[in-house]
């Protein structure tokens, strides 16, 4: 099964806290033993995603605005103005260039020449690769819009105009405004060069304008369903018809906070099963009558570790037990297939072919 993860703060890890993402799970693990980490067990690595068969994952960019933060500034992967945004961002984008120089295995995609060399490599007898697709979270990075374009040269793809809020958007945290002028003149000229849109982190008003407003694809790589677990970080349902309506995917987040209501840090693991992921993924499919609008944007390793997500998943070599849980809750291996990948995979292609 050919697995796409559409939401991993790889370069992020790796900067930030100096994982070696070339080394082994253990071995991350074995380093870190003796202290507590801030975004918990580690649960991904190069080797770890290539042993579980995963085929594509949604590489981010991500730097936290300093919002009264200590540190120096880029080099904790903070800002707090857009020079500091861009250079951390493009130290990220460097980050998996130098990955995809070094590494054999893994290679960047901005084109359906990259995409489709990485899918027949997943053919058996061959050496499957690591397709690396760059996701900007949160567009402050982007000094001003025109610069849109630089970014794409450097092989960015996919733009999330929000985390907390960014001068082209209110984000979902705070959950109040819609798009700034800023926000709007970078959607056109996004939507000019070929970008995918990612919803995720921005609030009610600013989605909604998005919709009505982004003549390229849509997607949201890492929401749940709000009618399961309250909150704008969450899509409500008429959100999530708008989103398949435009043919965009969902990818569902494998946190437990985001996956159980009134989940606590600290509660046992064993709280939340795979049955509640199965039941984020069953919404959107009832919301919308199929299996064609969702997939999976874990965010593993994205502020919570091992602690913080379902029982039985230790790595995503344990994501072959939510295929099981979909067989068995009535799902065909047809949609399973799509919900692991298949999904996102149709949505990158038809994005390279507009």
């Amino acid at each position: 099964m050919f697995i796409v993860d559409a939401h991993l703060d790889l370069a992020y890890n790796a900067l930030k806290y100096n994982r070696d993402l070339k080394a082994t799970v253990e071995a991350v693990r074995e380093k870190e033993a003796n202290r507590k980490h801030p975004n918990g067990t580690a649960m991904v690595t190069l080797p770890s995603l290539q042993a579980a068969g995963v085929g594509i994952v949604f590489s981010t960019i991500f730097v936290e605005p300093a919002r009264g933060k200590k540190g120096t500034s880029t080099d904790d992967l903070i800002y707090r103005d857009a020079e500091e945004a861009f250079i951390s961002g493009q130290a990220q984008l460097d980050y998996y260039h130098r990955l995809a120089d070094e590494v054999e295995t893994i290679r960047l995609i901005g084109d359906l020449a990259d995409l489709d060399a990485v899918v027949a490599s997943h053919q058996e007898g061959q050496e499957p690769l690591l397709g690396l697709v760059p996701l900007l979270e949160g567009a402050d990075p982007i000094r001003e819009p025109a610069e849109a374009e630089l970014w794409y040269e450097r092989g960015l793809r996919i733009i999330g105009l929000a985390w907390d809020d960014t001068r082209y958007s209110a984000g979902a945290w705070r959950g109040i405004g819609g798009l700034t002028k800023e926000g709007r003149h970078l959607l056109e000229i996004m939507a000019d060069l070929g970008f995918i849109l990612d919803l995720t982190h921005m609030a009610e008003e600013a989605i909604f304008q998005a919709l009505d407003r982004y003549e390229g694809v849509i997607v949201a790589t890492h929401s749940n369903a709000r009618a399961l677990v309250s909150g704008q970080r969450q899509l409500s349902d008429l959100q999530i018809k708008r989103i398949a309506e435009r043919d965009g995917v969902i990818g569902i987040v494998l946190f437990n906070g985001f996956l159980k209501e009134g989940y606590a840090k600290g509660d046992p693991k064993s709280t939340v099963t795979m049955e509640n992921i199965v039941s984020h993924i069953d919404h959107i499919c009832q919301c919308v009558g199929d299996a064609a609008h969702v997939g999976i944007g874990s965010d593993f390793d994205g502020g919570f570790g091992v602690e913080a997500s379902p029982e039985g998943i230790d790595t995503h070599s344990d994501l072959r037990l939510l295929s099981l849980a979909l067989e068995e809750n009535g799902y065909s291996k047809y949609d399973v297939a799509a919900i692991m990948g298949g999904n996102w995979l149709s949505l990158i292609r038809d994005a390279f072919n507009h």
